[in-house]
């Protein structure tokens, strides 16, 4: 049972988060009305300059009072209004992204977030060990309460961490670069407001394919040729202009230097192409690897990813600049004016092989740069999550298991306002916890709970408890299995499978298994419930496991009875008075002794 002093540093911690958020979100809004009144203003002056431009062309043209020179200025002041605009433009979109990131860090605090961001939901395997049972993807997932990441590959980092328990010492490592990152608000601010989301950012796996690709432009002669070439249309060009040649030249000049390397056009469009689909997300990337590059970080873990990034004489945030650079320059030849003399100029060829010098170069480390990207968006979103959660702590981990010590353990998708917590020990005495109540008293969030938190742990963030101490785990949950009509099997089949597959994880000598079982064999007789649940628990423990299994069955409460030492009975109570059903969602021991369901029945009509 959580204790008073717990609640308070947690609401204290609230607050003052929540006082962070409402001085940037206030700067954040008012940054936003200046910029309106300066789009506005900037909108009214471009209209204005653009109707004394136009005033001034008529007295030039038609009335021929003015020279055309006299358009120079206003010419000149519209071009500079433009560039202005965009920059209120820019300053515009980073307000309102702000606003939009404190106000869903404002519905974290106040537990209105469910459905606001990714949910990561193309993360969830239905096969997984608990992903579909501890509400780790999907909406009001704990994927969606965390992930701040701005690429894919960061969200997949993250998904990664939570569909697999780290090892201790990487769990440590961990841990030491969040509570680095978790008062990093600047750092944090700038990574979240970078670029379009991740959803949209979908070309980076691309960029790795190019990058790591084979050359394809290895003719020694190419380089040289496409600077040659274009020399005769050229020429001819020239005198064709000065009258001293026919524009037949040009043309011959022209259709001989193309067919001189049509032999190489189709992998020049294929080094051109290669990166069309990186290209609309390396301003993303780049400014995500200038934003770490600028830090100087103490941990081990992040200064493992600042080495990765600077792996080059050159940081990779420039050697992407540079990359994009040489895909503009490519994409020059698209534009309706320049492209007949693009055509001229082999422009396509010299576009590909600026490429391919800079794929040559900084191709194979490409990879390893998103890769350490990843892993800093999986770490900042830790690292928010610990910031907003302050009382928190981080667990210990321990060698030897099973173990579970948790005090005032609470369910960290539940608002911390409402979240009831428990405590929990599961040690060398105490293995299995049966525990008994009516429905809805609280039972499965108690799974929940404990397996949640087991999952944020090993991930290496903070979790919802005063204090927790584990060993390493494997965690397999079974708490809501639905029948499939498609497959033909019906829920009692499906939950023998899943139970199946929970055995199996436990055995084979690897780290312990923590099983978390709902409502054990539900769909058959009690008697069968009995003898089948002490059969898998008895399998369970003898390979090591340990773990908590539900029931609302008393006949299942007697699991004790059935397998002696290490298995404890608890209980949740429900009160039933004036037509309502209550409950405090409090863990006591024992079986629960009494069942409210007839009563229930009665209070809504039923003659039982």
């Amino acid at each position: 049972m959580a204790e008073s002093p717990a609640a308070d540093l947690r609401s204290a911690s609230t607050v003052a988060v929540r006082a962070v958020y409402g001085d940037r979100l206030a700067a954040a809004e008012a940054a936003l009305a200046e910029t309106i009144v300066a789009d506005e203003r900037v909108a009214s002056l471009r209209l204005f300059t653009a109707g004394v431009a136009l005033l001034l062309a008529f007295a030039a043209w038609r009335l021929e009072a003015l020279p055309w020179m006299s358009l120079t200025f206003p010419v000149a002041g519209f071009a500079w209004l433009v560039s202005w605009h965009a920059r209120v433009a820019r300053a515009k979109r980073d307000a309102e992204r702000r606003i939009e990131l404190y106000r869903r860090g404002v519905a974290r605090l106040d537990g209105t977030w469910p459905g606001a961001g990714p949910d990561g939901a193309r993360f969830c395997d239905p096969e997984h060990p608990y992903c579909d049972h501890l509400d780790v993807f999907g909406k009001g997932s704990l994927f969606q309460l965390i992930s701040a990441a701005r690429t894919p590959q960061g969200e997949a980092r993250l998904a990664d961490w939570l569909k697999a328990p780290a090892a201790p010492g990487e769990v440590r490592a961990r841990q030491a670069a969040v509570e680095e990152l978790r008062l990093c608000w600047d750092l944090r601010e700038d990574v979240a407001l970078l670029g379009a989301d991740a959803a949209t950012a979908t070309g980076l796996d691309g960029l790795t394919a190019w990058g790591e690709a084979p050359p394809a432009l290895t003719a020694s002669w190419l380089r040289p040729a496409a600077w040659l070439l274009p020399l005769p249309t050229l020429a001819a060009l020239g005198a064709w202009v000065a009258g001293a040649a026919s524009a037949w030249w040009m043309v011959l000049a022209f259709v001989a230097s193309r067919l001189a390397i049509q032999g190489v056009l189709r992998r020049v469009t294929g080094v051109l192409r290669g990166v069309e689909a990186p290209a609309r997300d390396l301003e993303l990337l780049r400014g995500l690897l200038q934003r770490v590059e600028a830090c100087s970080f103490e941990c081990e873990m992040l200064r493992g990813v600042a080495a990765d990034l600077d792996a080059t004489d050159v940081p990779a945030s420039a050697r992407i600049a540079s990359l994009a650079r040489r895909i503009a320059f490519g994409d020059a030849r698209r534009n309706q004016f320049f492209a007949p003399l693009a055509l001229a100029l082999l422009w396509e060829v010299h576009a590909a092989l600026a490429l391919e010098a800079w794929r040559l170069r900084c191709g194979p480390h490409v990879r390893a740069w998103i890769d350490a990207v990843a892993r800093f968006e999986a770490l900042a979103s830790l690292a928010g999550y610990a910031a907003e959660h302050a009382a928190d702590p981080f667990p210990e981990i321990v060698a030897d298991g099973p173990l579970l010590l948790g005090e005032a353990l609470a369910h960290p998708l539940l608002p911390e306002s409402s979240a009831v917590s428990n405590d929990l020990r599961i040690d060398g005495e105490r293995r299995v916890y049966v525990v008994s109540g009516s429905n809805m008293s609280g039972k499965s969030t108690m799974l929940r709970t404990v397996g949640t938190n087991v999952v944020l742990a090993l991930a290496g963030a903070p979790v919802r408890a005063r204090a927790l101490t584990l060993s390493p785990l494997t965690v397999g949950a079974s708490i809501h299995v639905h029948d499939s009509l498609l497959d033909g099997e019906s829920r009692f089949y499906a939950e023998v499978a899943r139970i199946g597959r929970i055995v199996a994880l436990g055995e084979g000598g690897g780290r312990p298994l923590l099983f978390l079982l709902d409502e054990l064999f539900h769909g058959t007789n009690s008697a069968d419930r009995r003898t089948g649940a002490a059969a898998v628990v008895r399998a369970l423990l003898a390979e090591g496991a340990a773990g908590l299994v539900t029931t609302h069955d008393l006949e299942l409460a007697r699991l004790a009875e059935d397998l002696g030492a290490g298995v404890v009975n608890v209980h949740f109570e429900d009160q039933f008075a004036e037509g309502r059903m209550t409950f405090d969602y409090h863990m006591r021991p024992g079986v629960v002794a009494r069942s409210n369901a007839l009563a229930l029945m009665r209070a809504v009509g039923l003659d039982v």
